[in-house]
């Protein structure tokens, strides 16, 4: 009983205190070098450089907390030109109609504007298709991998199956992630859920045939929209895949038959706001993700009243925030899959 009591003492003096805690002085991120998805088609091709800014207050999954911007070191620095030029899309992530804003976003962005979105082909020289998707300063590493046969309670009716798995890597946040070595959280289990279920809703599973595709999502820096950021970004991994599967002569036609994006929406002070940051996030009154393909059919509907209680003219008023924003996201994958 002494040694368990002692155990339990020692745990809770580890256990992190986000008011007093400082934060980093330095990104978490140094500037990687990108391959830009501009549906423009103006910056299409060109190498980029991300600056993902810098975390100033303390972070937790289940907690609330706050990231603040100073005028000497803004969310959106500017870059030096010999580093390459601004992954913003002023193509695809401008709103589509600018309205009245009533909140002033942090980073500056209009209530119906997307954070700047960028993809990088192939970091993964083994994976069978690879890409770090990037949405504001959230970083998701997707990767696919392919497997001959199928689970055994699939086998034997010709079909192929898909299956996903999502971790937070331990420096994706400011306060390290343990890693979940023998029990997944509730959490990773429900997003992870959430990937896999969207991606096989855009395949032919007759046609892929009885092979496996297994898809890991894994998130190198956490500003909020982690689960959507790993959908959209894992479509385009596994378009890529399945045409490797082709050309490698493993299957006869590219399974792939929907186009699949997905976005967050949140109610912040009643006003709709899309993508939402965690400064964002961790304050809304409701938070919506929405998964679409390109045909406009919702795929995922993931809303909770964090805050307040929401009616259905709020919830269509999410909607309508979220598909302008959707298909912005897929014609940024469709112009990434161009310049691959």
């Amino acid at each position: 009983m002494n040694l368990k009591l002692a155990l339990l003492s020692h745990q809770m003096q580890r256990w992190p205190r986000l008011k007093n805690r400082q934060s980093p002085q330095t990104s978490l991120l140094k500037r990687p070098v990108i391959r830009t998805a501009d549906v423009s088609g103006s910056m299409a091709g060109t190498q980029a450089c991300c600056h993902l800014g810098r975390w100033h207050q303390g972070w937790c999954p289940d907690g609330p907390a706050e990231f603040e911007s100073s005028a000497a070191d803004p969310i959106h620095k500017p870059l030096d030109t010999t580093h390459g030029v601004s992954v913003q899309l002023p193509g695809s992530m401008k709103p589509s109609s600018p309205g009245m804003n009533t909140i002033s976003r942090k980073d500056g962005r209009q209530a119906s504007e997307l954070r700047p979105f960028a993809v990088e082909w192939d970091p993964m020289g083994f994976a069978l298709s690879s890409v770090i998707v990037r949405t504001g300063r959230t970083a998701v590493l997707c990767s696919v991998c392919h497997e001959q046969g199928v689970p055994r309670w699939r086998r034997d009716q010709g079909l192929g199956w898909l299956s996903a798995e999502y971790r937070l890597l331990p420096g994706s946040t400011p306060e390290r992630q343990r890693r979940e070595w023998l029990k997944l959280s509730g959490r990773t289990q429900e997003i992870q859920r959430l990937i896999g279920r969207s991606l096989r809703a855009a395949l032919s599973m007759e046609a892929l045939g009885e092979n496996t595709l297994l898809v890991d999502c894994d998130v190198i820096q956490a500003d909020a929209g982690t689960r959507t950021a790993s959908i959209t970004g894992a479509w385009l991994a596994l378009h890529h895949a399945c045409a490797s599967l082709v050309s490698q002569g493993l299957i006869p036609a590219n399974p792939v038959r929907a186009q699949v994006a997905a976005v967050s929406v949140g109610l912040l002070q009643g006003e709709a706001l899309l993508d939402l940051d965690y400064s964002e996030d961790s304050q809304a009154d409701v938070d919506l993700n929405v998964v679409m393909n390109a045909s406009g059919e919702l795929l995922e509907l993931q809303g909770t009243a964090e805050g307040a209680t929401f009616s259905r003219q709020q919830l269509n008023l999410l909607l309508d925030r979220a598909e302008p924003g959707l298909k912005q996201l897929m014609r940024a994958q469709n112009e990434a899959l161009r310049t691959q």
